[in-house]
């Protein structure tokens, strides 16, 4: 052989090295992936996962994506602490990674639970039962767990678990504007026993008008909620909470005829009439609407 073939050939084992080196370097390192879930088995997108090697104390961090993935490639093998933390809980994890190889770890956030204590001769301070069906007054949502799903439909059923919360926030905000309506709604039945004047535009008469009309749309956005709460299958209603489903069809009517009865009374009184007809109906109609309301918001504090 010449020397230029020598060196021709001492030229392609250089290049053949150099190329095979970072090659053997990438096919040594590992891959780390997995799935972060909450304690319902739904996804949590958009978080951020950190990895340390515990040999060398170097961090590495990602960020999963919508559906809750993430990946990180190109670790050195070794012992690795896996963490994440997010609004729904956190986790850790230790996983060892081998070279080359791809290791899926899978971390479900851990809800911390809320404390327990509760303070000796303070009857308010001890939580109370959370009802599936009807408002929750306690900082824990109601779960699928609650209505009777096991664990392993719990994992399949993310959308339900949604639509269960969203009626809870929901019926939440019809419970809070059913206590506000109360307010104009007492004012406005204390306001009817002066309002029978005979002479038109009487400031008695004209407020409990005014009182009237502003129940009237408190009632309205209140009934919105609770009818527009999503529907949760299998779910069981309870004695309080069929009673005040009951009460709805009293009062829902009332509602709607009390103000046409008024009315007809407010126009028949400022024509200086005796209030007649079916507009006599309109204080008694009125008693009943606020008396069922009532009662509505008495029955679900209780239990029966």
């Amino acid at each position: 052989m010449g020397p230029k073939a020598a060196t021709l050939c001492l030229a392609v084992a250089l290049i053949l090295a150099l190329i095979a080196s970072p090659l053997r370097a990438q096919d040594a390192s590992s891959t780390l992936s997995g799935t972060i879930t909450d304690h319902t088995g739904r996804v949590v997108p958009n978080v951020k996962v950190s990895v340390k090697n515990l040999a060398t104390s170097q961090p590495a961090e990602t960020q999963a994506n919508s559906d809750g993935i993430y990946t990180i490639s190109n670790l050195a093998p070794g012992d690795y602490e896996v963490s994440v933390s997010a609004a729904e809980g956190a986790n850790t994890a230790s996983v060892t990674l081998a070279a080359g190889a791809s290791q899926k770890v899978d971390l479900v956030l851990n809800v911390t639970p809320p404390s327990s204590e509760v303070q000796v001769g303070n009857p308010a301070a001890a939580p109370a039962a959370t009802l599936p069906n009807a408002p929750s007054t306690s900082k824990t949502e109601p779960s699928l767990e609650d209505l009777g799903f096991s664990k392993t439909e719990i994992q399949s059923n993310a959308a339900q678990q949604a639509l269960l919360d969203k009626r809870t926030r929901m019926l939440k905000i019809h419970q809070r504007m059913g206590l506000i309506t109360t307010i104009p709604l007492i004012a406005t039945v204390v306001t009817s026993l002066n309002a029978g004047g005979k002479s038109e535009g009487t400031a008695s008469r004209d407020l409990h008008v005014a009182l009237g009309s502003l129940t009237g749309d408190l009632y309205g956005i209140t009934a919105w909620y609770a009818i527009r709460a999503p529907r949760i299958d299998r779910t069981r209603k309870r004695g309080p909470i069929r009673f005040h489903e009951a009460m709805a069809w009293i009062h829902g009517p009332g509602m709607i005829l009390t103000p046409i009865l008024g009315a007809m009374a407010f126009e028949q009184k400022n024509d200086g009439e005796k209030v007649h007809g079916i507009a006599q109906a309109h204080g008694p109609v009125a008693i009943v609407t606020a008396g069922a309301f009532g009662a509505a918001l008495v029955s679900v504090s209780l239990k029966f």
